[in-house]
């Protein structure tokens, strides 16, 4: 007697059901966070955005005690010392990216690359202390002071490395973010540029072109999508460090100054000094107006950043 053949059952779709429906939920509940951060945030802002309108982004007066608040102080420390520390963050991580990709031997890339990643583990507040104990007046000595005195006769330029070296200041706390930075764009740098195809720097090295050429031409096309990536990336740690930056940065609300090396304040820093103590009322809507406006930075931020590499895609389409 023949045996009968095996039955097949076909597979349940009650697995891909119930992953798609989590992972909707996932995407909605972030979603809905988001809005309800914004909406929180709006709404706490409200009574400070009734008395002073758009004046409070360019008014540089915060005076407590007569209810009297602007954010250009802390909108400008935000951003001058994130452009600072992108200055000094992003050539010092191609450089890293660059040497751990093309120049290092085997034998040192995984240890410099491990000991590189752990500086992105040390707690900010770490920095800060290193950088208001250690770094400040290390950094008045031998920077801010003989920099300030050939610097400072100079037209235009001068008027940034002006007045009295202090160790704290704008352009320190913009030092400190760099070495905060310089992990997060390094590593992703390094990680873009290792997916670049063997194949493609083996034949530039083959007709003759130089480890930069291979670089430029090469490397950077190919992962120009990752670096912009990683940049940002830097970008929006910087834009949100809190502790760090209050340590070095002065906490003063003064803007007398063009002067990188005066003390200065950060939305961050400013949230951190005074949210702990602020009276119910005008002082507490403003700096939930502070926190408003730095969501806004950081969106702009990202907006760009998402323009630039659709741009960048359009281009090598064609």
């Amino acid at each position: 007697m023949a045996e009968k053949p095996p039955s097949f059952k076909a597979p349940s779709k009650n697995g891909d059901i119930i992953f798609s429906a989590l992972v909707k939920l996932a995407a909605l509940i972030t979603l809905l966070l988001l809005g309800g951060i914004i909406i929180s945030l709006f709404i706490s802002s409200l009574p400070s955005m009734e008395k002073f309108g758009f004046s409070f982004l360019w008014n540089k007066t915060w005076d407590v005690p007569n209810e009297q608040f602007g954010a250009l102080v802390p909108i400008y420390g935000t951003v001058v010392t994130s452009i600072i520390a992108l200055l000094i963050a992003v050539p010092v991580s191609f450089g890293i990216s660059l040497f751990l990709t093309e120049l290092a031997p085997n034998w040192l890339k995984r240890p410099l690359g491990i000991a590189i990643e752990l500086l992105a583990a040390i707690p900010s507040i770490v920095y800060g202390m290193w950088g208001l104990f250690v770094f400040a007046p290390l950094f008045a000595t031998y920077f801010q002071q003989p920099v300030g005195d050939v610097l400072s006769g100079v037209p235009i330029i001068g008027a940034l490395f002006a007045g009295p070296g202090f160790g704290i200041g704008i352009l320190a706390a913009g030092v400190i973010l760099a070495i905060m930075i310089i992990p997060y764009i390094a590593s992703v740098m390094r990680d873009v540029f290792e997916q670049t195809p063997v194949m493609m720097k083996e034949s530039a090295y083959g007709i003759g072109c130089t480890t930069w050429e291979v670089i430029w031409r090469i490397v950077l096309p190919f992962t120009k999508n990752g670096v912009i990536g990683g940049i940002m990336l830097g970008l929006g740690r910087a834009l949100g460090e809190t502790m760090a930056v209050t340590f070095i940065i002065g906490n003063t609300y003064q803007l007398d100054s063009a002067s990188l090396y005066m003390p200065g304040n950060s939305i961050t820093s400013a949230l951190a000094n005074e949210f702990a103590e602020a009276a119910s009322g005008l002082h507490t809507s403003a700096l939930m107006e502070l926190g408003l406006i730095l969501f806004v930075i950081t969106f702009i931020v990202l907006a760009l950043s998402k323009l630039m590499i659709l741009r960048l895609a359009k281009n090598e389409g064609r």
